[in-house]
């Protein structure tokens, strides 16, 4: 279909969970590889579909990598395209490309700086030479974007492209020895990066092998010692710090308000469609899962017959069933990337002292609910705290409240850290805790981090959170402060004995 790209092939969500700009871009060119495959073995010929599929890049905060990874990444698709599949049209070989600058750089401390940031994103996107492009607002670290924050997202981009006259040049960097260096060596790490995907049978195998979670995994534990440990400069997080933080204002929601209308607005759409349309299109779905037919036009269809997206999915769920990820952790990436220091020193030995009085490991489970897919936070955060002494549970990404509650009880944990990123924190962690309540463990303490608006913490502490930790925070002076909590416990249980 003219004009219409089908598929957008996303690096994005990898970068923002912790890959480097090589993995991001091997392991989303390695995708296209393998959607170039699945079409072809559908019967399509690489002409008929692959001019329309488009990229998906994260833009990060190291400018000149950014600029050289787009570069390479044109190159190594094309050439990979000319290698395996003998296009016949040049426009198979154009990388289509969109490009969004990064959530992860921004910070909740000092946040006027995120307008800064992302104004260097949002250049080294351009000198790339991204089609379209996505810039974030400076609050998002606090919150969802207000009017006002979101203008001057948009601005930023307008006067790139309007005022500043770098759009006038296709490639400005080309001819530069040390970018073209860069570009090189890129492309050259990032194709022996897919041909290690190519030995494993594609990036499916890969991706199911656990090998590209771990790899990804274990760069975000490894950037985030870097920051802990002041290696790598966050300004106003680790370096040049406020002394009194600047209070924006933040777009707040109401949640239960949003999720009753929701409610409401199924109901009603099930009480007004053609119950046996609506049945019938969602059996097409589930017999078509069992074979070869073209889900997407039974989808459609579906969603014709007023069928959610829920239903949709559950009608494919009867033959797929549902993917349970196996939560392997990366180990020792933390601790050897941030050094022998006496702060860790003096964590382990806490550790080890609260061991040695209740007879095993401080357990924590970090747990992901609702319908947040966000997980670097909660990833790194195991990781460190494993690294620390931690005996450590992950639940599975949109666990609901009773759920996690649940797997705690379960795994008898003393701590659930929950993670929020997506504006649900004040709906789902009092429900967690009421959960726990139910099932007769209120002596396991909540503590909660993300993207919380500090307007929300007594919100939550009055709901019964003990901790809340917000983007920037430094893994050992958190562990610091959930280790003062279980101390106070254990003297609690002490004094009760």
């Amino acid at each position: 279909m003219p004009k219409w790209n089908s598929i957008s092939i996303s690096g994005y969500h990898m970068q923002e969970a912790g890959a480097d700009a090589v993995l991001e871009m091997a392991f989303t060119i390695a995708d296209g590889i393998q959607y170039c495959e699945t079409g072809i073995a559908a019967g399509l010929t690489i002409d008929a579909f692959a001019p329309r599929l488009s990229f998906f890049w994260g833009i990060g905060m190291n400018f000149y990598m950014e600029i050289a990874k787009m570069r390479a990444a044109r190159r190594l698709w094309a050439n990979l395209i000319k290698e395996r599949f003998q296009p016949k049209s040049s426009k198979s070989l154009m990388l289509r490309t969109h490009s969004q600058t990064s959530g992860w750089s921004l910070t909740e401390q000092d946040p006027y700086n995120n307008i800064i940031r992302t104004t260097i994103e949002a250049m080294a996107s351009v000198f790339g030479g991204t089609q379209s492009l996505h810039t974030n607002s400076f609050d998002e670290a606090l919150g969802l974007p207000t009017k006002f924050s979101a203008r001057i997202a948009r601005n930023t981009q307008i006067i790139i492209q309007e005022e500043s006259g770098i759009c006038r040049v296709a490639d400005p960097w080309g001819g530069s020895y040390m970018m073209e260096s860069l570009t090189d060596e890129i492309y050259e790490k990032a194709r022996k990066v897919i041909d290690e995907i190519t030995e494993l049978g594609g990036m499916a195998k890969a991706v199911a092998s656990g090998m590209t979670k771990l790899r990804i995994e274990e760069a975000a534990a490894k950037k985030q010692a870097r920051i802990d440990a002041g290696k790598d400069v966050i300004v106003g997080v680790n370096k040049y710090r406020l002394d009194k933080e600047v209070q924006v204002d933040v777009l707040k929601v109401d949640n239960q308000k949003v999720r009753e209308q929701q409610i409401a607005k199924l109901e009603h759409i099930r009480k007004t469609r053609d119950p046996a349309r609506a049945k019938a299109a969602l059996e097409a779905i589930t017999r078509g899962s069992a074979g070869k037919e073209n889900l997407l036009e039974l989808a459609v269809e579906a969603s014709r017959a007023r069928c959610s997206v829920g239903e949709i999915s559950d009608a494919m769920e009867k033959v797929f069933t549902r993917y349970a990820a196996v939560n392997r952790m990366v180990s020792g990436a933390y601790k050897s990337e941030f050094g022998e220091t006496n702060e860790m020193a003096q964590v382990m030995e806490r550790i080890k002292a609260f061991a040695a009085k209740e007879g095993r490991q401080p357990r924590i489970m970090v747990a992901k609910m609702g319908q947040d897919g966000h997980d670097r936070g909660a990833k790194v955060v195991a990781t460190g705290f494993a690294d620390l002494g931690f005996d450590v549970d992950v639940g599975p990404l949109f666990q609901t409240p009773a759920e996690a509650a649940q797997q705690a009880v379960d795994a008898d944990v003393h701590v659930v850290g929950a993670s929020s990123l997506a504006a649900g924190h004040l709906t789902l962690v009092p429900q967690l805790i009421q959960e726990l309540a139910k099932l007769g463990r209120e002596d396991i303490i909540v503590v909660a981090g993300g993207v919380i608006p500090p307007q929300d913490y007594d919100e939550l502490y009055k709901a019964g959170v003990s901790l809340i930790f917000g983007p920037g925070t430094r893994l050992p002076a958190c562990a610091m402060q959930v280790l003062d909590k279980l101390e106070k416990n254990q003297e609690k249980q002490s004094a009760k004995s």
